[in-house]
């Protein structure tokens, strides 16, 4: 394994304002009771609880939420109750409850009701096919929320029914994942750009097309485009990788959850880092600000990358 392929396995450093912010939260943390709070919050305890369950004063409890949100680990959601930030449950999740944390659940939307017939059809369906791991309402949550996600960017919105239907079932998956309630037996990789729309998609082209069903691949963007690119699905034809039906999908935490490495794309600050994680960040230009030379470049190095992280992951390639 050569040191330039190692390289790209440590991640980046944090810079000072990131650091700055993450020893402030790992300050607060050190308090016992601010971490006692958290986790009875993470466990689903109402903050009114809490001095009862923790034999503290209501005025030490509110001095300790205050903590925790002044250095961004709970935020108030809309029905004003102290929540982990999606951020926090990732960095600190494990650490606040036993086993895998349960992940914050999806916001409640409209009603189905409320929603277009063939959304219903879907929820519906995809009821059925994961009635032995959640129930009909998280499923239907989960539809409503991945409808709304997709229905912001989507340019054909003829295809939202069928692309919802897909984009829901891989967030249950992932959940169910995550969860624990489905054992792989496989990796699982998630590889994020901003888009959505060309290196994440040519990284996931390229280890489906070499591991097979030996790794699981997900993709998802923190700013999705509304289609892959065209010059990515051509440049991968020419080298025989297929690339078909895929669409930029948003960042979620289920996704998260359940990857055991979590790839970037030279995306910066766009793109989150989740420690707790294999993490690695792939330096790449963007192939699609480049002339044709230059974006098979940036393929070539794609593949090079995910022959090294094959070869981490100690699975043997099944393509040429």
């Amino acid at each position: 394994m050569t040191e330039q392929a190692a390289h790209h396995r440590v991640g980046r450093p944090l810079d000072a304002e990131a650091a700055e912010s993450r020893a402030a939260q790992a300050a607060v943390l050190a308090d016992v009771l601010a971490l006692r709070a958290l986790s009875a919050l993470a466990a689903g305890a109402p903050e009114a609880d809490l001095p009862g369950l923790l034999h503290v004063e209501q005025s030490q409890v509110r001095a300790a939420v205050g903590r925790l949100r002044m250095v961004d680990i709970l935020h108030i959601d809309g029905d004003g109750r102290p929540t982990l930030t999606a951020e926090a449950w990732v960095r600190f999740g494990r650490l606040l409850v036993g086993g895998t944390p349960a992940l914050p659940a999806v916001a409640d939307g409209p009603a189905m009701a409320a929603l277009p017939a063939a959304i219903e059809s879907v929820a519906r369906d995809l009821s059925y096919r994961f009635s032995s791991t959640f129930g009909a309402e998280t499923v239907s949550r989960y539809v409503a929320d991945s409808y709304r996600l997709l229905s912001r960017r989507a340019r054909v919105h003829s295809q939202l029914s069928s692309l919802t239907a897909r984009y829901s079932a891989d967030r249950l998956d992932a959940l169910a994942s995550a969860r624990g309630l489905v054992l792989r037996g496989t990796p699982e990789v998630l590889f994020v750009c901003v888009q959505n729309a060309g290196r994440s998609q040519l990284a996931a082209a390229y280890l489906r097309h070499l591991a097979g069903s030996a790794v699981h691949v997900r993709t998802a963007g923190s700013e999705p485009a509304g289609e892959v690119d065209p010059r990515i699905i051509e440049t991968l034809a020419e080298v025989g990788v297929p690339l078909t039906d895929e669409y930029p999908k948003p960042l979620t935490d289920e996704v998260v959850q359940a990857a055991d490495y979590i790839i970037t794309m030279s995306c910066g600050e766009a793109c989150p880092v989740y420690p707790g994680r294999r993490y690695m960040d792939w330096d790449l230009a963007d192939p699609l600000s480049l002339d044709d030379a230059g974006l098979r470049g940036v393929r070539d190095r794609v593949r090079e990358l995910v022959e090294d992280l094959l070869d981490e992951m100690r699975v043997n390639p099944v393509a040429s």
